[in-house]
């Protein structure tokens, strides 16, 4: 079981806040594991020498001359296990990730590999070694001396403002309330805390405080040792970011692209806090913790609060918010209508509102959802507050779901309302009989469709009788106010409707749905179905590809099923796997369901539409909404993720009485298609207040990224009553790599102020291959074969024969990509990083170890070839030697792939548009073949799985290829940046490398 680790267990309960306490308790010296390369360890007294020159440990049989490490001879310190020693299988399970670090030091590049009881005392030490590395033969100066730094320096500034008396202190109301003005988030009795403490410690008690406590005070309260650690892992003198480490944090660590050192200036002039670090262009740890929780540093991608998506596609080709019952409050049979939930559905978003009409009591109709509500909206007002708000959160078309249980003569007054009050806002234009697909929400910008019945052609009587299967019919029934004119043996009810509410009804048309084959053949792409839940995930499970299929060319909704009597909501992942456009939710009632919905529709500038994945819109593709892996020509990703820690947790709200300190952990949630759903969580973090340090990782593959969302849940595991603490829900394609804040979100969705998760985020391709996931012999043992994504046969000769001319241009595409994904996991790992780690990493990586010794080989990186070599003159040590050929590989296996893509790649696109030929004479062969039932099916099936495999491998190469661009450029920035590129002239931009490839129609 891992151990809980927090910030504040440190040895006396010291809170590491600054480089001076990093040397202090190293200085003091504490116990760790040294690891030795048999895979055994053994506990030992490490200490850093008073002088500061070496760190010694004790006991050893070495000689004590020898049983030690000098500062100048340390190449790198690295967290985590990122040598071979430390990721061999023996340990691997034995202690958590970040309890070890591992100092890489000598001419050879020998490793120390240490275990630490906790992640602080990790952090301890490398914040004081990299700092002390960083001085290299400038010996600095001993902790609390010299002169006051950026910070402390603007602390006793705000002191000094706030010493109106100038009588050098201040009232202790004051002092907590200044901490308070500074860090809004913290407790009022925290702050008192800390005072008292200080004070007693000091034995300075008062109601007074002077500078040197108020500043003490300051920097144990406001300093996060995450974020203090982050910050000298990137600054060159290890107590602010100039504008050259921010600049360098921002490219390798945030993966932000074309920054400046303009722009990093506009950072540090926004968010440093200090004057002198403004006019000096540096951002020390206030600042930067500020930048970090800022709206400018947001988990969530800022492309995708605009709209962002094509706009231009058919209606169908989007999923809808839809809501259900949006005018109650509560449920469905207690509840209250209130034409307030109206207000709020539009507010959100939502583009699809469900209308049912029943007869008024004035001779008018009325808006409830059930007859027993306790009370009723007139449709007219309803009406006239759609007019009002319908286009306030988007511009893109609302469509009214009209559910008619009135009177022939009411109806005729609604459809009066209804043309009055919108106006030319409703859709009124007929269907083009010659289109295939339904108009795009672009054409439709600012109109109001109706969905409902419409009168057969045949019907030329002022009204008529339509089929109904709406869902107002289950609830009526439960509540005893049914049709008495049922038809007898069940069959679809019949109802009155008037005419002039049918020519209200124009690209919406409701009809009942018989079956799919009916569907293909006889459905208008204007006509669409309402299911009820029960009937949708039938179909979901039983024929999930006929239900994709089906929604490519018509809308669907999808409404709960009438034993949710208490408005609950069902899951519209479910329905969204299958393509379902419009899953109608219950807005009224929050939890996991709505925090999904909610979520998935803030993409795309939350404007109510989300564009479906392409294998789900395209006319021939293959997609298993059930699939238990990766998808055909789907690229899986691997989500790296890391929670750091909790800032300003609230209580659960419905908790029992017990203390204030809450025991969060988090879950981590991924909800998508069946392969990728999956829940992770972090370990307890046992009494941390309301700033918990988790410091695990976490990690899940996505097979489908487009339809995939993560959700963060905080819980507590010491409740009573109520263990919900905060959520916050984003898709995965909203996702920002690097170091974020997630802002927490209650239950209701509502912010939650200054409660934040601290996390990092990394997102890479699934690393494929002949690799071993796990390193060493039983790695070597555990090599699996190379899996080739092949073609499939229909049984017709001639389609046939066109495919099997795919198979070799298949094969090498894989190898192209994949030798490339080995050769870079195997250069990472050897530099000490992870496969989420970038080609700039690697290179600044490589550079420290050289820069940081006297003796260091000469290796450089000839930058006036388009494919770098990596050059060593004279001797080089073994690890260095390794490192080299690992670059060697990597580069070679990228200029193979960049040179041969485009052959591959026209030869898989040739394999697929001969395959489409055949697409507009695929029933004519067929029947010809003589292929029916079963085998007819499979041929279909097989012909769709060809053609989304050809076309997906080749974006799969086509991205590749971007990627190995992509590659020799940051190589060629990274090169120039560090200081071993040689012959460089200005980077070349990855484009003017080589054209890319031209992308794919679909």
């Amino acid at each position: 079981k891992k151990k809980t680790v927090s910030f504040s267990s440190m040895p006396n309960d010291r809170k590491i806040n600054s480089t001076a306490a990093c040397i202090s308790l190293m200085l003091e010296g504490c116990e760790l594991k040294k690891v030795r390369s048999n895979s055994r360890m053994y506990s030992r007294f490490f200490v850093l020498d008073a002088d500061m020159r070496s760190v010694r440990w004790e006991p050893s049989k070495k000689d004590s001359e020898k049983a030690k490490i000098e500062i100048k001879s340390v190449k790198e310190v690295r967290v985590g296990k990122k040598t071979p020693v430390l990721r061999s299988n023996g340990l691997s399970d034995q202690f958590p990730d970040e309890c070890a670090f591992s100092i890489i030091y000598g001419d050879n590049y020998e490793s120390l590999d240490l275990v630490a009881s906790s992640a602080d005392v990790v952090s301890a030490w490398v914040m004081g070694l990299r700092y002390l590395v960083s001085y290299g033969k400038h010996s600095p100066e001993a902790p609390g001396t010299g002169h006051p730094s950026l910070r402390t320096s603007w602390i006793s500034s705000v002191f000094d403002l706030a010493d109106l008396e100038k009588s050098g202190r201040i009232p202790v109301s004051r002092a907590v309330q200044l901490i308070k003005a500074l860090n809004p988030g913290m407790k009022t009795s925290t702050i008192e805390l800390k005072f008292k403490e200080l004070q007693k410690a000091s034995e300075r008690s008062g109601m007074e405080v002077a500078c040197d406590l108020f500043v003490e005070a300051y920097c144990e309260l406001c300093t996060r040792p995450e974020i203090f650690f982050l910050l000298v892992q990137f600054s060159s003198n290890k107590e602010y970011l100039g504008v050259k480490d921010l600049l360098m944090f921002l490219e390798v660590e945030q993966g932000m692209e074309g920054v400046t050192e303009e722009k990093c200036l506009e950072i540090v002039s926004k968010y440093e806090p200090s004057k002198e670090g403004r006019e000096k262009g540096y951002l020390a740890i206030d600042g930067f913790t500020r930048y970090l929780l800022s709206a400018d540093c947001s988990i969530f991608d800022p492309q995708h609060r605009k709209v962002c998506q094509d706009m231009a596609q058919p209606l169908s080709h989007y999923y809808i918010s839809s809501a259900h019952s949006a005018c109650l409050l509560e449920d469905n049979f207690w509840g209250r209508s209130d034409i307030t939930g109206y207000i709020s559905a539009l507010g959100l978003g939502c583009r699809s509102i469900e209308l049912v009409l029943w007869d008024g009591p004035e001779g008018e109709p009325v808006v409830y959802t059930s007859p027993s509500a306790a009370s009723c909206v007139p449709f007219r007002a309803v009406v006239g507050l759609i007019d009002q708000h319908a286009f306030t959160a988007s511009a893109y078309p609302l469509i009214l779901c009209l559910v008619v249980r009135c009177s022939a003569p009411q109806q005729r007054l609604a459809a009066q309302c209804l043309r009055k009050t919108l106006g030319e806002k409703l859709y009124l234009e007929p269907p083009n009989p010659v289109a295939s697909y339904l108009p795009s929400p672009e054409e439709l910008k600012g109109r109001i469709l109706i969905k409902g019945k419409k009168l057969p052609p045949t019907c030329e009587d002022s009204e008529g009788e339509v089929s109904d299967e709406e869902e107002g019919w289950e609830l009526a029934r439960r509540l005893g106010q049914e049709d008495r004119e049922a038809p007898e043996g069940g069959g679809l009810r019949r109802v009155r409707l008037s005419r002039e509410l049918s020519e209200l009804v124009s690209l919406c048309q409701a009809v009942p749905f018989q079956d799919f084959e009916s569907s293909r053949r006889g459905q208008r792409y204007w006509e669409m179905c309402s299911f009820s839940e029960v009937e949708a995930g039938r179909f979901a499970n039983e024929c999930p590809a006929e239900l994709v299929s089906y929604n490519k060319r018509f809308l669907s909704r999808i409404y709960p099923s009438p034993m949710r009597i208490d408005a609950s909501n069902m899951n519209p992942q479910d329905f969204w796997k299958c393509g379902c456009q419009m899953v109608a939710m219950n807005y009224q009632t929050p939890g996991l369901m709505m925090d999904l919905n909610a979520g998935w529709f803030r993409q795309n500038g939350a404007c109510g539409y989300v564009l479906r994945p392409a294998i789900m819109r395209e006319e021939v593709s293959y997609f298993s909404a059930n699939a238990k892996d990766s998808l055909p020509g789907v690229p899986a990703q691997l989500l790296h993720l890391k929670v750091i820690s909790g800032q300003n947790l609230p209580k659960p709200k419905g908790s029992g009485a017990k203390g204030e300190v809450v025991e969060p952990y988090v879950c981590a949630e991924i909800h998508g298609i069946p392969a990728d759903c999956a829940e992770h969580r972090t370990k307890t973090a046992l009494q941390s207040g309301d700033n918990p340090i988790f410091d695990e990782s976490l990690e899940f593959q996505i097979n489908l990224p487009e339809l995939a969302v993560l959700r963060f849940v905080v819980l507590d595991d010491d409740y009573i009553g109520d263990e919900f603490i905060a959520q916050y829900t984003i898709p995965f394609e909203c996702l920002q790599p690097g170091y974020r804040h997630v802002p927490l979100q209650s239950l209701a969705g509502e912010p939650l102020p200054h409660a934040t998760l601290f996390v990092h985020v990394a997102i890479t391709d699934r690393r494929g291959g002949g690799k071993g996931h796990r390193r060493g012999l039983a790695g070597r043992r555990g090599r699996r074969v190379r899996e080739y994504t092949s073609t499939k046969a229909t049984g017709i000769k001639a389609i046939d024969e066109v495919f099997r001319t795919a198979t070799q241009p298949l094969r090498e595409a894989t190898d192209l990509r994949e030798n490339v994904q080995n050769a870079l996991v195997s250069f990472k790992e050897l530099c000490g990083l992870t496969p989420a780690a970038n080609m700039k990493q690697c290179i600044l990586t490589v550079s420290t170890w050289l820069l940081h010794s006297d003796s260091a080989p000469s290796v450089t990186l000839n930058l006036a070839e388009q494919y770098p070599p990596m050059e060593a003159q004279g001797p080089i040590p073994d690890l260095l030697r390794k490192v080299l050929t690992a670059y060697e590989t990597m580069i070679q296996t990228s200029r193979t792939l960049i040179e041969s893509a485009d052959a591959v790649y026209g030869k898989l696109i040739q394999a697929q548009q001969a395959g489409m030929d055949f697409h507009k004479e695929l029933h004519r062969i067929e029947t010809k073949e003589g292929l029916r039932g079963r085998k007819l099916q499979k041929a279909l099936e097989s012909f769709a799985w060809n053609i989304t495999v050809l076309k997906g491998q080749a974006d799969l190469l086509k991205h590749a290829k971007a990627e190995a661009l992509d590659n020799l450029w940051q190589i060629h920035n990274a090169g120039q940046s560090c200081g071993i590129g040689r012959n460089g002239s200005a980077s070349p931009e990855p484009s003017r490398l080589q054209a890319p490839l031209e992308p794919i129609p679909e």
